[in-house]
């Protein structure tokens, strides 16, 4: 689905412990709620008794918005949650943490200044983490986690962690959302998207988005985040479980692809080639893995068994 962003030379407002509302408005939607879910499954199931018991615990209290909270009380459905608040416009403010743009140029072109911005999802998950480990609001500790189940899939999303800088885009290019591309519509025939909602979609492979924005089926997500897992196994020592709280250096790996595959290839307005599309689903494939398996790790952490 079409994800907007707000130009990177604009600055952003600091992030509040209690996450209270703060900014200008924005939207940067990652990975769609399919691959959101996927992470949050393959998370769950590697949660400690403890940390399983308290994510349930915070999950099923009442927060605002109540009318979307209520339909995402278990632990996968969650992983939406902060996405859900689009028509709500009181949390507007939220939607700058979803991304951090690190630019880089392919022509010369100056980078932007004040980029990235300060206030960012690296900030963010840190914020959020901060609440977790140390509220005693329940409540605040429900959103947190919340934010967190989807930020950590968020910035495993190559194009949440860069913005590419040429002369037809001085500004940044909003992680690929200018970006546009050729794919394959349900009559068979070519349909005009983004680079960056191509990416949220996992290559056309993850369970899709609905109508009204609508989650896929949560029995749809099992077999989806096995298909992830297959051939990205959590032994990969590259995935640094022992680290699970170093956000930035996820957020490097992230811009490292989006340079090196993202945008590799990529012809503004024509269809990616099939080369192309192999390497990228694997890449998306592998990313909601690391996500999953670093969520876990991250909230073994603070609820240790």
């Amino acid at each position: 689905m079409k994800s907007e962003r707000r130009p990177i030379v604009k600055s952003g407002m600091a992030l509040s412990l209690v996450c209270l509302i703060l900014g200008t408005p924005s939207l940067s939607l990652g990975w769609g709620a399919g691959g959101h879910m996927m992470v949050a499954q393959i998370a769950f199931r590697r949660l400690n008794p403890k940390a399983k018991a308290k994510a349930n615990e915070l999950l099923a209290l009442a927060i605002k918005p109540a009318a979307v909270t209520a339909k995402s009380k278990d632990f996968v459905n969650a992983a939406h949650w902060p996405d859900d608040l689009r028509e709500f416009p009181e949390f507007d403010s939220f939607k700058p943490f979803h991304f951090i743009d690190n630019a880089f140029a392919t022509d010369g072109t100056a980078l932007p200044a004040g980029v990235p911005e300060p206030e960012n999802i690296v900030k963010a998950l840190e914020d959020n983490v901060n609440i977790l480990k140390t509220s005693r609001d329940k409540h605040a500790q429900a959103q947190a986690l919340r934010f967190i189940i989807h930020f950590v899939g968020d910035i495993h999303q190559p194009l949440h962690c860069a913005a590419r800088v040429d002369a037809a885009h001085p500004d940044g290019d909003r992680g690929g959302n200018l970006v546009a591309i050729k794919v394959p519509g349900a009559n068979g025939k070519l349909k005009d998207t983004n680079l960056h909602s191509y990416w949220d979609g996992g290559i056309g492979s993850f369970p899709p988005t609905g109508a009204h924005f609508r989650p896929p089926a949560l029995r749809t997500i099992p077999a989806a985040a096995a298909r992830a897992r297959r051939g990205n196994p959590a032994s990969d020592p590259a995935l640094n479980l022992t680290e699970p709280f170093n956000f930035s250096s996820w957020a490097d790996e992230s811009f490292a692809l989006a340079r090196e595959v993202a945008y590799d290839g990529i012809t503004d307005g024509a269809r990616p080639s099939l080369a192309y599309r192999r390497q990228a689903l694997t890449v998306a494939r592998k990313r909601v893995a690391w996500g999953g398996y670093r969520l876990a790790a991250l909230l073994n952490a603070i609820w240790p068994d």
